[in-house]
């Protein structure tokens, strides 16, 4: 079979041909759709004579002729015009109305995939500039037929028309697809714990993906097990929020035999089309750093209504990060362990790895992964794999079915200098793996080792308590100028002759609030210089200067006692009623200790010996949890020495010295 890149090309020439009449951002409106039907129509011709006998004897009899036509056609689709491209370009003069008959006799899964490209729109426009004949003629030179090009190289041609249109209209071409070889280090992974698929004759699983795009994810699983086993069945399933990527998974789904309404519409974050399935393996590729507001009514409600029964029970990420919600929601959606369980691969960027401090949505979430021991690997790819941004990102690997020798622990696999240049960048894509690369990876996940390039640990160690560190408060109290002033800054002290709202006499409302604020001031200025440690003699010369107020609000008294108080460290402790110390607000710290180590070991280790009189307020303790990838592969590379360094300086010198004396001739 011939390679994609040329179909590519040829197709991309003919959309050159919509120059002027539509924009760059509009081709793909046209070109795909027609790629499509171009498929279809090859993949129909050689039983279309079936079809139609089928269809004529159907005519007039009272029962559903759609099993018998999709038996006729060999596929799960078919058309009953006597139509096909080829006599539509044939009658120049009414092309239009034959393109519209033709489509209009496809099977209603067929149609509706043109409806949500909005293909009819398209024709009636091309019709209009005198474009359709010439576009539809090009096309019946492009030889999609399956014995040219295959399933899997037809997925291909449709990412990479869609990445070059998305790249031609500055827009997103990563939120449609996932380079192919970074879908199959995915799907391998996902294979590697699940051995009988591949080997056991008749073997049965369901596959899902709830952000699908195209369908590589999909079609690339199934690709490999059929390699392997090809009398094993796999059942597709997914999700996709964009029309036209939608549209053509579900044409990629009819070509591969599979049923096209498996493939929802729509968010799966909002309105999630297979509640009640569950799957035996799952793969995906959010969206990095995608905003979900618009499903956060929804996703809120799910989590209140349903609470543990519901998807997103563990935590809610922020809403400029939805990663995690998909991983939940897929999470949601597994085999249990007694059925066989399931296996997922997910890829994400490095946020989802530590975002968000301890008690925070994306912490939780982790935390709720690891306490159930369902994170098996990560995988750290190499950065500029992705056509639409160049950032690392990581391969999570999860089962709810681990062996015996994965229980309680987490594989990290350092990938990130496994790559190749490619030859020519696509977007921000720069690298590639190779297929010794993958399988380099799939060693390395297999061996369960501790080496240079794995690691692995405990799930405890990916957990950690933060904890409030507090010191007590010592003050003195002075009266100064600028005691004085901050009480005069102060809000209770101003809202004292502020206007209220409403009042019977305002005018003497102000007149009070006045008074009291001269007898304040006068008070405290008689006491200019006073200052003390010992907070039972200030209360006597504060409470002196509250006598001269009737009724001192609450307010005003804390107003009166925050002015005058400065921290002082040689001060007493400052203590509450039943005599314990208070903690100054000013001096607390926070500490992140490692869940698997004493908090008291801790603090004598890490800070009593630089603040003695500091204590743990075990009040507001929190546990997190983090995946702190790139650092357990961290190490420390020792500065040169300064005599290396010396000697550095002094050859660059000597060089420097040669080449001056060249260009001057000295």
């Amino acid at each position: 079979m011939e390679s994609s890149n040329g179909h590519v090309q040829f197709i991309w020439e003919i959309a050159e041909l919509l120059r002027g009449d539509y924009k760059q951002s509009e081709y793909g409106r046209v070109i795909l759709p027609f790629t499509v039907v171009r498929r279809l129509d090859l993949v129909l011709a050689p039983t279309k004579h079936d079809v139609l006998e089928e269809s004529g004897r159907a005519e007039g009899l009272d029962f559903d002729p759609d099993p018998v036509l999709r038996k006729a056609a060999g596929q799960r689709f078919y058309n009953t015009s006597e139509l096909d491209l080829e006599k539509v370009a044939g009658d120049a003069s009414n092309v239009t109305a034959g393109l519209r008959a033709y489509l209009a006799a496809f099977s209603p899964t067929v149609r509706e995939i043109f409806d949500a490209f909005a293909f009819d729109q398209q024709i009636t426009r091309l019709h209009k500039a005198n474009l359709l004949y010439r576009v539809l003629t090009r096309f019946l030179d492009a030889d999609l037929h399956p014995e040219s090009v295959s399933n899997a190289s037809m997925g291909d041609i449709f990412e990479e028309l869609i990445r070059r249109f998305s790249e031609a209209s500055n827009e997103t071409a990563g939120e449609h697809f996932t380079p192919r070889e970074v879908v199959r280090l995915c799907a391998e992974l996902v294979l590697a714990g699940d051995e009988e698929v591949t080997t056991k004759p008749g073997a049965i699983r369901k596959v899902y993906d709830p952000a699908c795009g195209t369908g590589g994810m999909l079609s690339v699983t199934e690709e490999l097990v059929r390699e392997r086993n090809p009398r094993a069945r796999l059942y597709l399933y997914g999700q996709e929020l964009n029309p036209e990527s939608w549209a053509i998974c579900r044409s990629e789904m009819l070509l591969k035999g599979q049923d096209p309404s498996s493939i929802y519409p729509r968010s799966t974050l909002s309105e999630d089309g297979l509640r009640t399935e569950r799957f035996d393996l799952m793969l995906a590729n959010p969206p990095f750093g995608v905003d979900w507001s618009k499903d956060q009514e929804a996703v809120i409600d799910e989590r209140e209504s349903l609470g543990d029964r519901g998807r997103f029970a563990a935590g809610i990420p922020p809403k400029n990060d939805g990663a995690l919600l998909f991983l939940q929601t897929m999470l949601a959606k597994r085999k249990s362990a007694e059925d066989g369980g399931s296996r997922i691969a997910i890829i994400f960027n490095g946020s989802p790895l530590f975002s968000g401090g301890a008690g925070s949505g994306p912490s939780e979430i982790r935390r709720w992964i690891l306490e159930n021991d369902w994170l098996e690997a990560i995988v750290a790819l190499p950065e500029q794999l992705f056509y639409n941004t160049g950032i690392a990102t990581y391969v999570w690997v999860l089962t709810n079915h681990k062996s015996s020798a994965r229980r309680g622990k987490v594989q990290l696999i350092d990938g990130r200098e496994l790559w190749e240049p490619m030859q020519k960048s696509l977007g921000d894509k720069r690298r590639r793996l190779s297929r010794s690369h993958i399988d380099d990876l799939l060693s390395l996940y297999r061996a369960f080792e501790d080496n240079e390039r794995s690691k692995v640990r405990e799930n405890g160690f990916f957990m950690y308590r933060r904890i409030t560190v507090e010191r007590p408060l010592r003050l003195r109290y002075e009266v100064t100028e600028e005691a004085i002033a901050r009480l005069r800054g102060s809000k209770v002290f101003k809202d004292l002759t502020k206007p209220v709202p409403n009042a019977k006499q305002p005018t003497e409302a102000i007149a009070r609030g006045e008074a009291v604020q001269s007898a304040l001031l006068d008070g405290l200025r008689a006491l200019n210089g006073f200052a003390t440690t010992d907070r039972s003699q200030a209360e006597i010369k504060v409470r002196n200067v509250l006598r001269a107020i009737e009724r001192p609000s609450a307010g005003l008294r804390k107003a009166v006692w925050d002015a005058l108080a400065v921290r002082d460290d040689a001060a007493p402790v400052v203590t509450n009623g039943k005599g314990q110390p208070q903690s100054d607000p000013a001096l607390r710290d926070s500490e992140t200790v490692p869940l698997r180590e004493s908090v008291a070991d801790y603090m004598r280790r890490e800070v009593l010996p630089f603040v003695e009189d500091a204590w743990v307020n075990e009040s507001n303790d929190r546990i997190g949890a983090e995946l702190p990838v790139t650092r357990v592969f961290y190490q420390h590379q020792p500065p040169r020495s300064l005599e290396t360094i010396d000697a550095e300086i002094r050859a660059l010198e000597e060089e420097i010295a040669v080449l001056t004396s060249q260009v001057t001739g000295r």
